[in-house]
């Protein structure tokens, strides 16, 4: 069983429980590594991102438990960075590339802090066509790999988290599946792995971890690669459904 967890969050940022907390937890569950991610800051919205002046705070606390528990499990002080943060992440030892917003306008609109928001922003910003707010957002996540060079991307349809059932867009519709594709196809070129991320289960919005089943096909038919990721928020989701999640990939074809 995979037991190394690169995506999960304090209270540094929109976390629920302390680096150490989580630590101890990555203990008790026998892991072998853990990587924090604290949400990287965005300017235009700090509601949920790590402060400007908590960041050294948050490396020196991780660099202290680092030494505290070396000879219990391997920890890691990495970045989920945003596609349109301005942080420098030169000195953190790894990144997850994200998008959670989209730039119209020059405004910045969140895709995922609630149902209302996401419909608004279809609504406002592509005159009710959620295709054409995917087909912005998918084309987004296209450059994050060239933008950030990160090691992992981050939830790649994160757009989902509120379409269960197809509520609002049809995940079979040409023009979602194109869009998709067109990410994918790009992104593969640069061999860095996609997150299988269980944030959207562990919170209750979905019942299958992001990507979807037929984007995690693709991404394998393409030569694509995989890593599980809680994205927890609290000490009792790290490593959220891994074991279930595991042997699903693997019936994919991936090795991992």
């Amino acid at each position: 069983m995979i037991l190394k967890d690169f995506h999960i969050h304090t209270n540094f940022c929109d976390g629920k429980n302390t680096p150490e907390e989580m630590v101890l937890k990555a203990i008790e569950l026998k892991m072998q590594e853990l990587g924090f991610s604290a949400h990287s800051h965005t300017f235009f919205d700090e509601s949920y991102c790590m402060q400007k002046e908590d960041i050294q705070k948050y490396k020196d606390e991780i660099l202290s438990l680092k030494e505290k528990y070396k000879d219990k499990i391997k920890i890691y002080c990495g970045i989920e960075m945003d596609f349109f943060s301005d942080m420098d992440t030169s000195d953190f030892d790894y990144t997850i590339g994200s998008v959670h917003y989209l730039k119209v306008n020059g405004k910045y609109y969140t895709v995922d802090s609630g149902k209302e928001k996401f419909y608004n922003l279809v609504n406002e910003c592509y005159n009710g066509d959620f295709y054409a707010c995917v087909e912005d957002y998918f084309d987004t996540v296209s450059k994050v790999a060239e933008k950030l060079n990160p090691k992992i991307i981050g939830h790649f349809d994160l757009i989902t988290k509120y379409n269960e059932g197809y509520e609002f867009f049809d995940e079979k519709n040409p023009r979602y599946v194109s869009s998709y594709k067109k990410a994918i196809d790009k992104l593969v070129k640069y061999n860095i792995p996609f997150e299988i991320n269980m944030g959207g289960m562990s919170k209750g919005y979905k019942t299958h971890a992001y990507p979807s089943y037929d984007i995690l096909k693709y991404i394998f038919e393409k030569g694509g690669k995989v890593v599980l990721s809680s994205d927890a928020h609290t000490k009792d989701t790290i490593m959220y459904k891994f074991e279930e999640y595991e042997k699903k990939v693997k019936e994919i074809g991936f090795e991992i």
